[in-house]
């Protein structure tokens, strides 16, 4: 393949690739508990992040994802101490003070046996939480954002906005944070503690109110809210196929992902994605709003998206006809197994690092001719 372009306006990755490509990776680390799957995940996501993230500020806020889904596995490792666990075990590392609890609490308790086996299976299930954090985070991090709104379909533009929002909120928060502590280093002033945090919390929180009201004041400039007269039976086939497709994706979901709906779970998938495609084709036709320069799929970024595709099937697949190598048990206590075909298809997402357009700030510099 050739090599990859710098990226500019016209060939820019859509966002939505980028999101679909981030959730087959968090889909496939739902189908898993193998922690050397779920670490080869954390790394593609990495990879993929490191190659190809630009200097926005929404591209900043992989690394919080990443503190966040290592305090998740903290929290879930020190349940696994204080308030025990389901799995029993043999392997004694220590006994904790228990609580006295009343005969109402049975159950539950507070202190106890630890063993190597409830902790190890705390650590396959908070590691699979954290996985799916950082899945998103390399979402938020790599898309962005405002283009992601534009490219919404009509109906969901109103709730698109509310999403996007939350979204952005995060990283700039974040740059705010940073650009505060740093302006209070070099004024030689206190940074953390609790002096540090409430002398930059308060000037975070103004700042992200001044944006909501500026962001409240452009929509309003633009005519944001105007739509389009329709037809009540239009209005009421719409409310019907959006609400039906929806439930149908859900109950599709909960069956994709459960063993007891292997028969059921896909074709009612299908039939809510389609009920859903269709409420929001005429959903769409109340609005009113055109697109400037819409975002083209070229083929890097059916590329991109297909990768992420790619990595969800394969761990479907494998977890359908080798589900013991994909959920590694703990009792009795074992080394968990690095599955050959799995990890293969993993491997399949580190796609987007190769053929993405490559960003400004990526690019290796050349040396001018001294002549």
């Amino acid at each position: 393949m050739t090599r990859a372009p710098k990226a500019h306006r016209s060939n820019a990755l859509p966002p939505g690739a980028w999101w679909i490509w981030a959730l087959g990776l968090g889909t496939a680390a739902s189908r898993t508990t193998n922690p050397l799957l779920l670490a080869l995940l954390i790394a593609v996501a990495g990879y993929v992040v490191a190659a190809r993230r630009t200097d926005a500020p929404w591209a900043r806020s992989y690394t919080a994802f990443v503190k966040l889904g290592i305090a998740v596995l903290g929290i879930r490792l020190a349940f696994a101490v204080f308030l025990g666990s389901p799995i029993p075990g043999t392997h004694l590392l220590v006994t904790l003070p228990e609580l006295p609890l009343p005969h109402w609490a049975q159950g539950i308790r507070v202190g106890g046996r630890v063993t190597a086996e409830g902790l190890l299976f705390a650590l396959y299930d908070g590691l699979k939480l954290a996985t799916l954090l950082i899945c998103v985070g390399a979402a938020n991090a790599l898309a962005n954002p405002a283009r992601l709104l534009k490219s919404l379909p009509g109906a969901l533009y109103e709730a698109g906005v509310a999403v996007v929002v939350a979204l952005t909120f995060a990283p700039n928060l974040i740059a705010d944070v940073q650009r505060l502590r740093a302006a209070r280093r070099l004024r030689g002033r206190p940074d953390r503690g609790l002096r540090g945090l409430l002398h930059v919390g308060l000037p975070v929180l103004e700042g992200a109110l001044e944006r909501s009201v500026a962001l409240a004041a452009a929509m309003d400039a633009r005519g944001y809210g105007r739509t389009a007269e329709v037809a009540p039976a239009v209005r009421r086939t719409t409310t019907v196929l959006t609400l039906g497709g929806l439930l149908g994706v859900c109950a599709g979901t909960y069956g994709v992902l459960t063993a007891e709906g292997g028969t059921y779970g896909l074709p009612v998938l299908l039939a809510g994605v389609a009920a859903a495609l269709g409420g929001l084709w005429l959903g769409g036709r109340r609005s009113v709003r055109t697109r400037y320069r819409p975002d083209v799929w070229g083929v890097r970024a059916w590329l991109v998206t297909g990768s992420g595709v790619a990595v969800a099937a394969g761990l479907i697949v494998s977890a359908a006809y080798d589900a013991a190598s994909l959920s590694p048990g703990v009792v009795p206590l074992t080394a968990p197994a690095l599955p050959l075909w799995p990890a293969a298809a993993i491997l399949l997402g580190l796609l987007p690092a190769f053929v993405a357009p490559t960003p400004h700030s990526r690019e290796p510099s050349t040396p001018k001719d001294p002549s």
